[in-house]
């Protein structure tokens, strides 16, 4: 079957895509998820992978939601093993909007774990949006396996995607708190008090844990 020509909007719109002013590429990403077309999936995906623009690659994930995920995330998925670390991580952060469980075995424990703060960052976010019902324990157990990783903000992207797994995480931070390493041990406990206190905040939290690994405790209650 012959595909209908694009209109003059939409090549307008693609072009704008490569255009250098970010306003500019932000409008064309606008357009092209206004009108969804399949034919442009790969351009918006490949846009993702070097667009170094926080609000435009945010809004061509938006655009590539607007678009079937049957057509997708059998691309994204191919992105996530891609070697640009920007590809994969912008992928990840697709599939994560999208939703589509379909995508979970592409989560592997080498993305999990990947050296690119932010792709792991993604993939952590990813995981816990499609990890399958009675698999957050084993999802839970590999994160864990991230504590004491990175800066204040990535600390804080780990909790986040732990706390998100429920209850199923409690067992594995109680143990992560007699980690060897004082970092992880400090992440662990600042994890778990902000499971139980959310209102506390995460600088509170990590400075809290710091002093307790100091003192030689664990965070736990009845020591």
């Amino acid at each position: 079957m012959t595909m209908p020509k694009p209109d003059t909007d939409t090549i307008r719109a693609l072009q704008g895509l490569e255009d250098s002013r970010s306003s500019v590429r932000l409008r064309a990403a606008l357009a092209v998820g206004t009108a969804p077309d399949p034919r442009f999936i790969d351009m918006l995906i490949e846009r993702c992978a070097i667009e170094p623009e926080f609000h435009v690659r945010d809004t061509l994930t938006w655009a590539l939601t607007r678009h079937s995920s049957s057509l997708t995330v059998p691309r994204l998925l191919d992105e996530v093993r891609s070697e640009r670390a920007q590809a994969r991580s912008q992928a990840l952060h697709t599939l994560s909007k999208i939703g589509d469980r379909q995508a979970w075995p592409a989560i592997t424990r080498a993305l999990l774990s990947d050296a690119d703060d932010e792709v792991a960052r993604s993939a952590w976010r990813a995981a816990v949006v499609l990890v399958p019902e009675g698999e957050e324990r084993d999802l839970a157990a590999v994160l864990s396996t991230q504590l004491g990783r990175g800066e204040r903000e990535t600390q804080l992207s780990l909790s986040r995607a732990l706390i998100a797994l429920g209850e199923a995480i409690l067992p594995i931070l109680r143990a992560a708190t007699t980690d060897l390493a004082p970092r992880v041990r400090a992440h662990a406990i600042a994890t778990e008090r902000l499971w139980r206190d959310p209102d506390a905040g995460f600088e509170f939290a990590i400075e809290e844990a710091k002093r307790v690994v100091a003192l030689g405790g664990t965070g736990q209650e009845g020591e």
